[in-house]
């Protein structure tokens, strides 16, 4: 099934009905447009009346003295680079209901702040999105189950490309450290995705 945004939404609001709490995984490669589409998802959702949230999959990133201990901070982004099961044990909390504090990712300060945005009682539709969310991986293979509607967002290897360089120009990298950034991490994390995830309920193709 491939729909557009408005069309994406009013599929979550039909089969979320009746449900206290529902969860929706949004997975896609880097530069994607995950995070922009979770937050186009979470207006269309209000301006309808209903509770959305938006529970991104980066606040779990490991800490930069962790990955230099690792050797793996020139692969920041990668599948083994994350907490996957504090995002499992986060996800299995908010399925739950009630309150859940969740942790954000700051990109200015290559950090995750812990517990810097609240999913509340009251929040009944949940966009969690992530590249690896439904990696079909351990450790992260159980994480899929743990929702009730899966979106992949796969747009063309040449837009992607684009994306992504313009995103670390935006960072202030060199031309050296931006072409390192894309083909030998951005890239390649993003083919794993489109290559060894699993099958989504929904695709959008953003050209």
């Amino acid at each position: 099934m491939s729909l557009d945004v408005q069309g994406l939404a009013d599929e979550i609001i039909r089969r979320a009905h009746g449900r206290a709490r529902f969860l929706v995984g949004i997975a896609g490669p880097p530069g994607g447009g995950k995070s922009t589409l979770a937050d186009a998802l979470s207006e269309r959702l209000k301006q309808a009346g209903e509770a959305p949230a938006v529970l991104p999959m980066d606040g779990f990133h490991l800490d930069n003295r962790l990955l230099i201990e690792r050797g793996l901070l020139p692969r920041k982004g990668a599948p083994d680079t994350f907490d996957v099961r504090g995002l499992r044990d986060i996800l299995q909390a908010v399925r739950a209901g009630g309150e859940v504090l969740v942790p954000v990712f700051d990109r200015d300060r290559e950090l995750a702040i812990c517990a810097a945005r609240c999913i509340a009682p009251d929040d009944r539709i949940i966009l969690v999105e992530g590249n690896y969310v439904l990696l079909d991986r351990e450790p992260w293979r159980p994480i899929a189950s743990l929702f009730d509607l899966t979106v992949m967002v796969a747009p063309p290897q040449d837009e992607l490309e684009r994306r992504l360089i313009a995103r670390w120009v935006h960072y202030g990298l060199s031309q050296d450290e931006i072409h390192a950034k894309v083909h030998g991490n951005d890239l390649p994390n993003g083919q794993l995705v489109l290559s060894a995830s699993h099958p989504a309920d929904i695709t959008l193709n953003f050209g």
